[in-house]
């Protein structure tokens, strides 16, 4: 039996209490494997998470739902170096990020 993170969704119920997505472009720092980004992305113009976890990332993208699929991207990368030009995002969040 796998451990389940968060079953209540406290996560997304309190992330989107506090913030407003709705046609955002929307960076995650530290997505991991999407868990906490399908709560928000579907709100968003478009979401891009962003991890140093190869393993995690692929995770996402495989789990990513369909729906999201054309406007939610993953890509391997830390917060220090950014691949993206300035002003891409209009929000950005740090989640679990060490």
């Amino acid at each position: 039996m796998s451990m389940q993170i968060d079953p209540e969704r406290n996560e997304a119920k309190t992330l989107q209490k506090f913030a407003d997505f709705a046609g955002r472009r929307v960076l995650e720092v530290g997505c991991g494997d999407g868990r906490l980004t399908w709560s928000y992305a579907s709100a968003a113009q478009k979401t891009t998470g962003i991890d140093l976890n190869e393993s995690d990332l692929r995770v996402a993208r495989i789990e990513c739902p369909s729906d999201l699929s054309g406007k939610t991207f993953f890509a391997h990368a830390d917060s220090i170096h950014l691949p993206f030009a300035n002003e891409s995002f209009e929000a950005a969040l740090l989640t679990s990020s060490l």
